[in-house]
């Protein structure tokens, strides 16, 4: 454990797509944050809302980069997630525009770390806004029915071990970055995070979820519902095929067949805007769009 006088460095990487005011409540909830040693930085993916000129103007302290397009949720964290390396950071918290935290998330979440070295990425308890419904109490995925699944039930204040954490806040060890890499660039939106909680587990590192942490999270993917649908099933479709070995990447290729089977009759039995979204995504699959 580091002393009280060289706490580790924690760089917060926080993602913003046209945020608005739900950024700067988020960076409202971070001034009050207890943990001793952090920088905030905001990466920008070309937003066109003005958000960026409130940040200079309210939060002044904060560290901004301006992509000059939008590389999605992976392009985008990477290129934070270098500069916090460059920095010399012990740890770095991916964290969305789209939460606000409690004072003392920060400062649990590194005690737990900083206790187990053999945990990689933590995660705190995420709840629904200022509710006490959870969103996110670990990952679990399904490889049957190609799904990955947020854990919505409520745990007690010791932390465990789970499937895989979510990008909405996810703490990672400087070690992970060193010898897994960075966030995989193909994934634009979804299943990035999942991927690189796998590739952190066969490393050797632990993914964790601390229910003694807490945080609120204002679901706002920045998506409309198509795009969402199409980055939803294009990156797992991805994912699962990147993942999946031995004799379940013969069953994801079979139930592959199926999905797109069933799209097929969706298509032509009663064809509708989802059904075609769908396809769209198959199709770019398939072609390595």
């Amino acid at each position: 454990m580091h002393s009280e006088q060289a706490r580790p460095k924690v760089f917060i990487v926080v993602l913003n797509y046209n945020g608005g005011e739900l950024l700067q409540n988020c960076l409202a909830s971070l001034d009050y944050v207890s943990y001793p040693n952090f920088s905030i930085v905001i990466v920008d993916n070309a937003s066109a809302d003005g958000s960026l000129r409130r940040v200079r103007a309210n939060f002044p302290q904060v560290t901004i980069i301006e992509n000059e397009k939008n590389l999605g949720f992976s392009g985008g964290n990477n290129v934070g997630i270098k500069y916090a390396l460059e920095q010399q950071a012990d740890y770095v918290l991916l964290l969305n525009q789209d939460t606000e935290v409690e004072p003392d998330f920060l400062e649990k979440l590194i005690v737990t770390v900083e206790k187990n070295p053999q945990i990689g990425i933590l995660s705190p308890l995420i709840f629904w806004e200022k509710t006490d419904c959870v969103w996110f109490s670990g990952g679990r995925i399904n490889w049957w029915t190609m799904k990955a699944i947020n854990e919505t039930r409520r745990r007690d204040r010791k932390y465990c071990a789970t499937g895989f954490i979510s990008g909405c806040s996810m703490l990672i060890k400087k070690a992970v970055i060193e010898k897994v890499g960075l966030l995989d660039e193909k994934f634009f939106l979804y299943y990035e995070d999942v991927d690189f909680s796998c590739r952190a587990q066969r490393a050797g590192f632990l993914t964790v979820i601390d229910p003694a942490s807490q945080i609120y999270h204002f679901e706002t993917s920045g998506a409309i519902a198509g795009e969402k649908l199409y980055q939803l099933v294009f990156s797992g479709l991805l994912f699962f095929k990147k993942n999946s070995v031995g004799f379940m990447k013969i069953w994801i290729s079979f139930y592959y067949k199926l999905r797109k089977l069933k799209n097929r009759f969706e298509m032509t039995l009663r064809p509708n805007e989802k059904a075609r979204i769908v396809q769209k995504a198959y199709y770019d699959f398939e072609h390595g769009k």
